[in-house]
């Protein structure tokens, strides 16, 4: 579960260079920062309606990232200045969870700088392919990571430096889907959302 969100966080970045690699004059989109609600599906073959969750997303270059889950349980990731903190609701209460392994979101959002700054292509991670034009399909490169997700696919946006969805297959029966609304780039955060629960 822990994986399959930190790889969710990074295919939000995915887009910036994923939009444009494809192009002969590459015209990156100049991203200080993102925010956009989510919904997220989970489907299972044992479940007879996916789990729905629901939360916001807020990014803020060069590495200042939170993620809420407003619904059904609420939590929080926080990251700022090189810490990573994760709160979750005990008792009507968001108290932080220490035990959360922290030292692979730090990993992963060294990948996230990597990717913002156009080195998409320096990722051992995945491989990746166009289907469509408004489609990208990655692919693990590696084992490990394939027994756990068997691909992710992305819906590109109309507009230059968004995504509409993304949806984690993790097997033949189950898949996550994570469709973003009320996205806007580039506006002024205050520091205090990535420090403050």
């Amino acid at each position: 579960m822990k994986l399959k969100f930190l790889i969710v966080t990074l295919l939000l970045f995915l887009f910036v260079p994923v939009c444009f690699g494809r192009t002969a004059a590459p015209e990156p989109v100049a991203l200080q920062s993102i925010q956009a609600d989510f919904i997220q599906e989970k489907h299972l073959k044992i479940l007879v309606r996916p789990i729905i969750s629901t939360g916001t997303f807020i990014f803020q270059a060069p590495q200042s990232l939170r993620w809420e889950y407003r619904t059904p349980v609420p939590s929080i990731l926080l990251m700022h200045g090189g810490r990573v903190k994760k709160f979750i609701e005990k008792d009507s209460l968001l108290v932080e969870d220490k035990g959360m392994g922290l030292d692979s979101m730090q990993v992963v959002l060294g990948e996230i700088s990597n990717w913002l700054d156009g080195r998409f292509s320096d990722n051992d991670m995945f491989s990746v392919s166009f289907p469509d034009k408004s489609t990208v399909l990655l692919t693990p490169k590696e084992q490990a990571l394939a027994g756990m997700i068997s691909k992710i696919e992305l819906k590109l946006a109309d507009r230059k430096g968004l995504l509409d969805e993304v949806i984690i297959f993790e097997g033949p029966d189950s898949y996550t889907k994570m469709i973003f609304k009320n996205r806007a780039l580039n506006k002024e955060i205050p520091v205090s959302v990535f420090t403050d629960k």
